[in-house]
């Protein structure tokens, strides 16, 4: 059997409804952890069966390891060391490292 095609408009609704289950982990953070990790979980399967890729903000917004929806103070804990941003999962204790400031993308430099 072959691969099945997605078609464009349903990445297009993936996309969205991924933007949607990321807004509602955002609402239950406050109040029930298992529903947001919920929704994560829900997002990333729409991902993988749509073949579509979750935007770097909202990739950094999960766990990759244990799948918890991070909020800073909560259950994310932040710092800069080196200049790198340093987040570290508190349920997990997962490190990712983000470079800090912007890259200089083939902009000519007139000094």
């Amino acid at each position: 059997m072959g691969r099945r095609q997605v078609s464009g408009d349903a990445r297009r609704i993936a996309r969205e409804r991924i933007e949607i289950l990321f807004a509602q982990a955002e609402r239950f953070s406050h109040s029930s952890v298992g529903g947001s990790d919920r929704c994560v979980a829900l997002a990333r399967r729409i991902a993988m069966r749509h073949r579509v890729r979750i935007p770097r903000h909202l990739r950094r917004r999960y766990c990759r390891r244990c799948g918890a929806f991070l909020t800073p103070g909560t259950n994310l804990r932040v710092r800069i060391h080196r200049g790198k941003v340093v987040a570290t999962c508190l349920r997990c204790r997962r490190q990712r490292r983000y470079r800090v400031g912007r890259r200089n993308h083939g902009q000519k430099n007139d000094t």
